[in-house]
């Protein structure tokens, strides 16, 4: 149990410097790579606690988020080029 918690504090402390890019990030994509690595931390820790409390409902959830993160930063993508979203 201390290795998860030790793993997980440390994406907690890289997530709380992508925070820092997000909010401080000069431009827009140096904002959307923060978010997107946000979303990868994230996702890492949802599927620690799938394994640590063997529960694969957990996997359901993070396939699901990054499903969704994916089609958003499509969607970022596509607005940024003036195409339309949908």
């Amino acid at each position: 149990m201390s290795v998860f918690v030790f793993i997980v504090l440390a994406l907690c402390l890289t997530a709380l410097l992508c925070v820092y890019r997000l909010i401080v990030g000069p431009t827009l994509p140096d904002r959307i790579v923060a978010a997107q690595a946000i979303t990868t931390k994230t996702l890492a820790v949802v599927a620690l606690l799938a394994f640590v409390y063997d529960q694969m409902i957990f996997l359901d959830i993070a396939l699901t988020y990054a499903l969704l993160a994916f089609l958003s930063v499509l969607a970022i993508a596509r607005s940024l080029e003036g195409g339309k979203v949908c």
